[in-house]
């Protein structure tokens, strides 16, 4: 198949199921396309604003990234790249501690290691990573990676706790009422209820909102790179992995076609949206689970969609306005919306063991999981010299080392830890 040929879809109507490179017409492609848009914006919004970055320059650089993904990998693999929570907690420590550029020098890292691994995956493979991290390690992980950032909502949800418990119930009942695209909207129409609760309660700061111009570029900002902070961010690359390998076989299950050779391409082109992200103040991006959601939901899997989304987002970026409007949400609002997430993050990781139907009858299992959770729970932290590792650098090599560990010896001696 040519260039040319990849990058073309087949008109088709009155079909149950679009295909990846298949289209509706453009009008109603132009439609999907806002519903991903939507989707996504929810949760992509929300990092910026929870680290302290530009929201329209992480917009403007998830845009990009789908652009690029879709690129990279052939236009056959239907996946939008948006901000990913994975990076808050060692964004938001290494702020502290060196500063904004140390945090966007992490996140450079992040990517260069992710298309490493992403060329690894294209020549040999993913069985080495699921040997490495089984569900039980992959679960400890992304739970302790969300439970982590318990102190960071609670610090929120105190500073207006009126509005944050409005938000959040706003955000309960939306979830339990509402199905379809309308529940998947939670997060968005919970933050818009919250942000004029606040505005009524004078809790929003609207100066730079009517400063701000409609149409211009965002803010960048350099990168700079500290050893101290990097270990804060390699345990990010194992959940951005873990991500993109589910998400690309659930796009696999859905669609019925085999990504698999793909695989490599899709972590790869993460790797590099991130590079670019971190190279110009925009937060680490991985593939969205909201978006398969409405792919799911609409069973269009057209890559055509996903254009439109990229380049929407792109568009949305180089409106300051919108990166002022979204930048001026106040701490109530966000602590009453993060209770929920943080902690829907964490139960991610649960969801993986319970998915892959995790034995925790057995040692193995139990000191796998329970070793590095309280670890990243309590935030433990480990110097050696200027680096400082953390809670979540800690927990997540606990992980893999408990495991690997307690399998080995189990080979040697007892077999019931396999």
């Amino acid at each position: 198949m040519t260039m040319r040929e990849q990058f073309r879809w087949t008109p088709v109507e009155g079909s149950d199921v679009v295909g990846p490179g298949e289209r509706l017409s453009w009008p109603k492609t132009l439609g999907i396309g806002v519903q991903h848009v939507v989707a996504m914006f929810g949760s992509t919004f929300l990092v910026p604003v929870l680290t302290g970055f530009p929201p329209a320059t992480t917009l403007l650089f998830s845009g990009i990234g789908t652009l690029l993904f879709l690129v990279i990998t052939g236009n056959r693999l239907p996946s939008y790249l948006g901000s990913s929570f994975a990076v808050i907690s060692p964004i938001t420590a290494a702020t502290a501690s060196q500063g904004t550029g140390s945090a966007l020098g992490g996140i450079v890292a992040v990517g260069v290691l992710l298309v490493l691994v992403g060329g690894v995956v294209h020549f040999v493979g993913t069985a080495w990573i699921e040997k490495l991290m089984p569900p039980v390690v992959t679960g400890a992980i992304v739970a302790l990676i969300g439970l982590n950032l318990a102190p960071a909502a609670k610090a929120n949800y105190e500073k207006a706790a009126i509005t944050a418990t409005i938000t959040l119930v706003c955000l309960i009942l939306s979830l339990a009422l509402f199905k379809g695209m309308l529940g998947r909207l939670a997060i968005f129409t919970s933050v818009l209820i919250g942000y004029l609760v606040a505005w009524f309660r004078d809790e929003v700061d609207f100066s730079k909102v009517s400063a701000a111009s409609w149409v211009g570029l965002p803010e960048f900002h350099a990168p700079s790179f500290h050893w101290a902070v990097l270990p804060m961010f390699l345990p990010v690359v194992l959940v951005l992995v873990a991500e993109n390998v589910g998400h690309v076989r659930s796009v696999a299950q859905m669609t019925g076609q085999d990504y698999d050779p793909l695989m490599g391409r899709a972590i790869a082109s993460d790797g590099l949206a991130t590079v670019l992200a971190g190279a110009g103040g925009g937060s680490a991006t991985t593939t969205y689970a909201e978006n398969i959601g409405v792919m799911a939901a609409t069973r269009v899997y057209s890559t055509a969609a996903y254009w439109i989304a990229g380049t929407a987002a792109v568009l949305l970026g180089l409106s300051p306005k919108v990166g002022a409007v979204i930048a001026s949400i106040p701490p109530g609002v966000l602590g009453g919306i993060t209770t929920a997430l943080y902690g829907l993050v964490g139960i991610l990781g649960v969801r993986i063991w319970v998915q892959a139907q995790v034995d925790f009858s057995q040692p193995i299992n139990q000191l796998t999981a329970a070793v590095p959770l309280i670890i990243g729970i309590a935030d433990f932290t480990w110097s050696i010299g200027d680096v400082t590792f953390t809670g979540i650098a800690l927990g997540s090599v606990a992980a893999i080392v408990i495991y690997q560990g307690m399998r080995l010896l189990g080979r040697s001696g007892s077999a019931a830890l396999d």
